[in-house]
């Protein structure tokens, strides 16, 4: 008995190694990175274990942001309040002082965590080109439900697309 598990095709100017077994991704993933060919990109419906690794992705610095972003809404928690509280229109309330620090503490929290996540999503929307009214490039229907498509950018490539369909086809399963 004979089952497709795996098909080739080409959209525009990239070919397309679309896979129904993760494991047979990674094989074509592995063996065309040993080739020096350059992969444009792998589309998964679920996360892939050791294939950011394969395909040389360095860490994210999104940490990184997260930290800063988060820190600039903590300073700017502490002057608005020190400003609202102290300069603008400061209370005097049962003579206590018109800028108590631990005051500040539930209200600063809450800018920390809401410039942290804010400045985190319009990062992440920067670096993945995800601009609104954006038709995305969908290269075949299947990616979001059961396939792996492992794109490769022809114009990006030496090797001819006959050679690079051969490479791709290699892995058919035929069970």
């Amino acid at each position: 008995m004979y089952t497709q598990r795996s098909e080739t095709k080409t959209v525009q100017h990239y070919l397309l190694g679309i896979f129904r077994d993760e494991s047979d991704a990674l094989r074509v993933v592995k063996r065309l990175r040993k080739n020096h060919i350059m992969i444009h990109e792998v589309y998964s419906p679920y996360p892939i274990h050791g294939l950011d690794q394969l395909l040389g992705y360095k860490k994210s610095r999104l940490p990184m942001a997260a930290f800063f972003f988060g820190l600039l809404g903590f300073f700017l928690a502490l002057v608005m309040q020190y400003y609202m509280l102290g300069i603008d229109w400061p209370m005097n309330i049962g003579g206590k002082d018109f800028t108590p620090l631990p005051t500040f503490i539930p209200v600063t929290f809450e800018l920390t965590v809401l410039f942290a996540a804010l400045g985190m999503v319009g990062i992440f929307f920067l670096i993945s080109h995800l601009y609104p009214f954006k038709k995305p490039l969908l290269f075949d229907e299947g990616i979001t439900d059961d396939k792996i498509v492992v794109v490769i950018n022809l114009y990006e490539n030496k090797q001819p697309k006959i050679l690079l369909t051969k490479m791709l086809t290699s892995f058919y399963d035929r069970t």
